[in-house]
């Protein structure tokens, strides 16, 4: 809390830049609207062209530009949405950065990068911000293809410490002829939590030179922070950076403290006295997340589309705050708010806003998953004292809201933004016999792949993933989940289960936890791949399952293909093909969790939709139907992990094509699985090898690309599919 006490040593090595300065950024003269339109003198902003262009103001024009873009970022959120309250804090600070230092010759790393909205407007894109019209010209984070000034490409958090590690390296080697200058790593306190931060800070004490780390202090996580280190941060602000110990002097850092972090004269001051200092330095500063939102801002308010203003006593702008009580387990902020509610503060809401065009529109995929999962896991509780859900970080994204993680008390747990310790964490827990459930973004489990190979796999540990946001989706590039099926499938003794309806995916969840001994539980860890889009869409309008209507048999039907497709046919016996099946696939009583469900039996083709693609094997077949005569065999295969060869053995017959249809990286994922199969077990008689299609997502990185507009570029379309299974007649 901001008004933590605190006590220790002095700190010889650390300074404070107090109070506010002349001609600081006051929130409270925020004027209550300004969209001006790029080129509009009258506008500061408008004339904001480059870095240059900041350096020329005069110093009490400084104040004015912070009013005016924390405005426009107040109007951007309300009509485009987007991470507005880390931008909103960073306001002054950025604009001290580029007042200071000369971009790009000085190279500015941003941890994450989702707080370099106002970067990019000082960077000559400033209109992407301000007109309607431009906004999808500038992606969420910092990227070297749309500005010099951006130095990576990042959407994941903890790593611009390390990164400015290796600029500052090249230029000490290269010396004056390395074009670069001061090297600064921008990174906040939610970062820090990430271990790789450390493992930056470690290394930067170590190899000295020119290495500025400024430290954005704002109290917060996505969620509230969670970790040790959090006490010590809170003594260092309450003491003015004086108090011991201090984590920064501990790895041998030069030390500064900023309190007045949102304090647009005290932060150009404060860059100054650091600005080519010949050894690495953390300069910390207290900034408030949100800074400018209207805590009383009516649902009237927010449909204007305007900045209301805000008024505070300080003169800075940033006030005494105490909404975030550090005495849950989870760290309650107490704020109840949807994400398009944010306030300013220590809000969870605050993380990411969501456009006012969004109000009132159904749960997307994760938060409607989520809940439901929750609430199968929630009754469970009193019972199974070693059940416990883990979340690095991103709980309210995941529909795992504040009502739920307050009732489950120490059955939740926020590791913080640390997604390695938090597989290894739920590995120990599963070795001492508890229950654990890791639940986060498909993404953000890239950061864990180790730990899912050694704690978890090699350890064959009952852990439960929750995986999220997995398959195709319009997300930017650092952010896709289209690649998790090539990841999880193919560790070995992992489980990974695709559901395609909410019934199947509580099914799963119950499978994957039952409690240890338990005579139906896995042998070892389970991915559960979170439903998509295409699944909660169909399962809110039926006739987008037209074969079925979304009415399914309770077991899978592998027995109602005709008996004569059997796998013992041309002396290929089920004890040989078996062998694609996993560990978890012998363990008595489990089997069944594995087989492929056929919801309807034809002739002629096989269409299998795994997972989110599941909907389209179903239109397809209807379309076949309706225009062809063909009645196709649908498969709902219901996980990735095995090959189910009773069913593509008896699909030998009467079948000339296998279609497999799945919405992620078609090379080195599911469907060539299949295709490798059958030519693998290749049979002498020519006509029982049926052709396999697959369908699915290139190799490639894709970037705010439309879900539809990825389906039509994959052909991942019922026109496209029917047409080249019609073709190859």
């Amino acid at each position: 809390m901001r008004n933590a006490s605190g006590n220790g040593f002095d700190s010889s090595d650390s300074f404070t830049v107090s109070g506010a300065a002349e001609g600081a950024a006051r929130l409270h003269d925020i004027p209550p609207s300004i969209t001006p339109s790029h080129g509009d003198d009258s506008h500061l902003l408008s004339r904001i062209a480059s870095p240059a262009d900041v350096k020329a103001l005069a110093p009490d024009e400084l104040a004015e530009l912070c009013r005016e873009i924390r405005a426009t970022l107040l109007a951007y959120g309300h009509q485009h949405g987007g991470h507005i309250g880390s931008n909103l804090g960073m306001v002054e600070a950025t604009v001290a950065l580029h007042r200071v230092f000369d971009s790009p010759r000085d190279r500015i790393v941003f941890d994450v990068s989702h707080q370099s909205y106002v970067h990019k407007m000082l960077t000559g894109r400033a209109g992407a911000y301000m007109d309607p019209n431009r906004f999808g010209e500038v992606t969420g984070f910092t990227n070297p293809d749309e500005s010099k000034h951006d130095q990576f490409v990042l959407g994941h958090t903890g790593t611009s410490i390390s990164l400015a590690c290796g600029l500052a390296k090249t230029r000490d080697m290269e010396g004056p002829n390395s074009g670069i200058g001061n090297v600064i790593a921008v990174i906040g306190d939610g970062s820090l939590s990430s271990g790789v931060a450390f493992e930056g800070l470690n290394n930067a004490a170590e190899q000295g030179g020119n290495l500025i780390i400024v430290f954005n202090d704002n109290e917060m996580s996505i969620a509230g922070d969670f970790g040790g280190m959090y006490g010590p941060l809170a003594r260092l602000r309450a003491s003015g950076g004086t108090a011991q110990p201090n984590l920064f002097n501990a790895f041998g850092l030069d030390y500064r403290y900023v309190e007045a972090g949102n304090d647009v004269s005290a932060l150009v001051a404060a860059f100054e006295e650091v600005r080519d200092i010949d050894h690495p330095v953390v300069v910390h500063i207290h900034t408030l997340k949100g800074a400018g939102y209207d805590g009383e801002e009516t649902h009237a308010d927010r449909q204007t589309a305007s900045a209301s203003p805000v008024s505070f006593d300080s003169p800075t702008g940033v006030h005494p705050t105490d909404n975030v009580n550090h005495s849950e387990p989870w760290h309650s902020d107490h704020c109840n708010l949807s994400d398009h509610e944010p306030h300013e503060g220590q809000c969870e809401a605050s993380h990411w806003q969501n456009p006012d065009a969004a109000i009132g529109k159904p749960d997307d995929p994760r938060k409607h998953y989520g809940k439901m999962a929750m609430a199968a896991l929630e009754p469970r509780f009193a019972a199974e004292p070693g059940l416990v859900v883990i979340s690095p970080a991103t709980p309210g994204s995941n529909g795992i809201t504040h009502e739920f993680r307050e009732r489950a008390g120490a059955h939740y747990v926020d590791t913080g933004i640390t997604e390695s310790h938090a597989v290894a964490y739920a590995a120990g827990i599963a070795r001492a016999g508890g229950t654990p459930v890791v639940a986060t973004t498909a993404s953000f489990f890239q950061r864990a792949y180790d730990q899912f190979f050694q704690e978890m796999s090699l350890n064959r540990s009952r852990v439960t993933v929750l995986d999220f946001l997995g398959g195709l989706s319009g997300s930017d590039n650092t952010h896709s989940g289209a690649y998790d099926v090539t990841m999880f499938s193919n560790i070995p003794g992992v489980t990974m289960l695709v559901p395609t309806s909410a019934r199947d995916y509580l099914a799963d969840l119950a499978w994957a936890t039952a409690p240890a001994g338990s005579a139906d539980a896995p042998a070892g860890p389970a991915v559960i791949r979170v439903p998509g889009e295409a699944i909660l869409a169909a399962e809110r309008d039926a006739t987008l399952l037209p074969v079925t209507g979304g009415q399914i048999a309770d077991r899978p039907q592998s027995a109602s293909l005709p008996a004569s497709a059997s796998s013992a046919s041309e002396g290929i016996s089920a004890a040989t093909v078996r062998g694609t099946v996993s560990v978890t696939a012998q363990h008595a009583g489990a089997r069944h969790m594995l087989d492929w469900r056929v919801n309807q039996t034809g002739s002629q083709v096989a269409i299998i939709g795994l997972g989110n693609a599941y909907p389209l094997a179903e239109q397809t077949a209807a379309a076949l139907s309706d225009d062809y005569g063909i009645t196709a065999t649908v498969i709902d295969p219901r996980q990735c992990t095995s090959l189910d060869s009773d069913v593509l053995e008896s699909l030998r017959d009467g079948h000339q094509q296998v279609i497999t249809l799945e919405d992620g990286q078609l090379e080195g994922g599911w469907g060539e699985k299949v295709t490798a199969y059958y030519a693998n077990h290749h049979v002498s008689d020519g006509s029982r090898n049926p052709r396999v299609l697959n369908f699915g997502a290139a190799k490639e990185f894709t970037d705010r690309v439309s879900l539809g507009e990825l389906n039509e570029r994959y052909g991942l379309t019922v026109e496209q599919v029917t047409e080249a299974i019609t073709r190859c007649f």
